[in-house]
């Protein structure tokens, strides 16, 4: 939650797009989650009137958004994380309120090197970033070489 917020506040912008939604409920959910696995609990998020995030116990009843994740692969959708390929996702609900949301998505980024300078000056943050983003890279490489090619496709 807190990353969350630091991220939308680093961006002024943010906050004002997500004020007139201050009320509104955003449920995250892991769709196909496997049952082996101890279960994923819904994300519940409220806008606060100063467009900013707060974890709730339940969703509101103004004008919400659910957000379902496909999860029916974990290891994949982690690797997905690490890697910067989007997951399937299924959207419901107030089509502003999505609207709000998929340009926080598309235009929000942690500057995680911004971070990391204010704890461990800026050369380390600088070559801990560096290092993040080869390990990226590397993962990504790795992963397309992993996935299999469909059948028929002459790869």
């Amino acid at each position: 939650m807190l990353l969350i917020n630091h991220v939308v506040s680093r961006e002024p912008i943010a906050a004002r797009r997500l004020q007139p939604h201050a009320g509104r409920s955003l449920v995250v959910h892991l769709a196909g989650w496997p049952a082996l696995l101890p279960a994923a609990p819904d994300l519940i998020l409220g806008v606060t009137p100063a467009g900013l995030f707060e974890r709730l116990e339940a969703p509101t009843s103004a004008g919400g958004l659910r957000v379902e994740i496909d999860a029916s692969n974990p290891a994949g959708l982690a690797l997905g994380v690490v890697t910067g390929t989007p997951p399937t996702v299924t959207v419901q609900g107030d089509a502003a309120f999505a609207g709000e949301v998929h340009w926080l998505m598309d235009n929000l980024r942690w500057d995680i090197e911004d971070d990391l300078a204010g704890i461990v000056g800026p050369l380390a943050a600088r070559q801990l970033a560096q290092f993040g983003r080869t390990l990226r890279r590397s993962l990504s490489g790795m992963a397309q070489r992993l996935t299999p090619t469909p059948s028929g496709s002459g790869a």
